[in-house]
């Protein structure tokens, strides 16, 4: 399967091949209203006095509830790093066709993963989009090219996961919960954490293909940055926002799927697509954080209403997840609603 972008550069796409036009047609409703998607400084959690550590664990509370996705600045990841860590993106994929093949995984848990689209053994329509997928904790990996790659993905996969430890006991509180209840719970101190590196070339049609379609992340949440391109939108209120121009050196944050389960479902995991452009290339940058893959996860005790409705989705461990996710076309909540009770 050639990559998408060495399709772009051979330079004989003039309009977009037939198995890469998406219907988006059932699901392409944009807010016209001008949407603030709501802005945290983290480093109120860490250095605020008790009173703005308090207003913002329920700033967190209220952005998990009513957006499943916001923005988080001071969050203390340089960046320098950040902008390596872009370059070298970048740079991978700028490897010869020949030099990522090396890269390519042939299964779901490969540590290492170059491919195109999602998976093209059953996609329906193709994904404009190529991916490196590292998964980097608790056993570290990378590409061993380009020179320093490696490096700069390991600096910045512990820095990350540092930021998302640190949300992730505010969430905790936010819920009601001892601030390491969902850490020590869950077992995310040896956790999963995944790297994926999502690359948009350029389209000729954009209006009929999509980079990725609606579809929610697995795991506990997941931190994403990207180059100067916009392309991601969220699902808000039955519509679509456009994720345009974030604060500057800002990282969004939205819930994963574990994170609506284990809440049951006070917190709901946010559906988002990515579109594509036709001038420039987009580099998105996700880093998904789940439990380890043989820890079962299911609704929190302490947030089950017995009396009411019990618990709302049945435990499944988390690589089983992972493997309904991969072996089902990605569309919007269909792998979580296979979990609801």
């Amino acid at each position: 399967m050639f990559s998408i972008k060495s399709q772009v550069e051979s330079g004989c796409l003039t309009s977009v091949p037939p198995k890469y036009v998406f219907d988006k047609s059932s699901s392409n409703c944009i807010s016209s209203e001008a949407e603030t998607i709501p802005t945290i400084d983290v480093s109120l959690l860490t250095f605020g006095t008790p009173d703005q550590r308090s207003k913002v664990i329920q700033d967190i509370g209220n952005a998990c509830r009513d957006w499943g996705f916001f923005m988080i600045i001071n969050h203390g990841v340089p960046e320098t790093l950040r902008d390596e860590m872009l370059k070298g993106c970048q740079s991978f994929f700028n490897l010869t066709e020949e030099e990522k093949k090396e890269f390519s995984g042939k299964q779901l848990f490969d540590p290492i993963s170059y491919g195109t689209s999602f998976n093209t053994n059953i996609d329906t329509s193709f994904f404009w989009r190529d991916y490196l997928k590292v998964w980097v904790h608790p056993n570290f990996r990378a590409p061993h090219k380009p020179a320093g790659f490696s490096e700069t993905v390991r600096e910045f996969s512990k820095r990350s996961r540092e930021v998302a430890s640190e949300l992730v006991r505010g969430i905790s509180e936010s819920l009601g919960l001892e601030e390491r209840y969902i850490e020590e719970t869950y077992d995310l101190e040896v956790g999963s954490q995944l790297l994926v590196v999502n690359l948009y070339p350029p389209c000729p049609e954009p209006e009929v293909a999509i980079g990725l379609p609606p579809h929610t992340d697995h795991g506990i949440l997941t931190l994403l940055m990207q180059n100067e391109l916009s392309g991601l939108q969220v699902m808000h209120n039955g519509k679509w926002v456009p994720v345009n121009d974030p604060p500057p050196n800002s990282f969004l944050v939205n819930m994963g799927d574990h994170m609506e389960i284990l809440t049951n479902g006070k917190y709901k995991s946010v559906v988002h697509r990515a579109v594509v452009d036709n001038k420039e290339t987009r580099i998105s940058l996700g880093t998904a954080y789940g439990p380890p893959l043989d820890t079962v996860v299911s609704p929190a005790p302490e947030l089950v209403d017995c009396e009411s409705y019990g618990s709302a989705y049945r435990g499944i461990k988390y690589r089983d997840y992972l493997v309904l996710q991969k072996t089902n076309h990605l569309d919007s909540k269909s792998c979580l609603d296979r979990v609801r009770i």
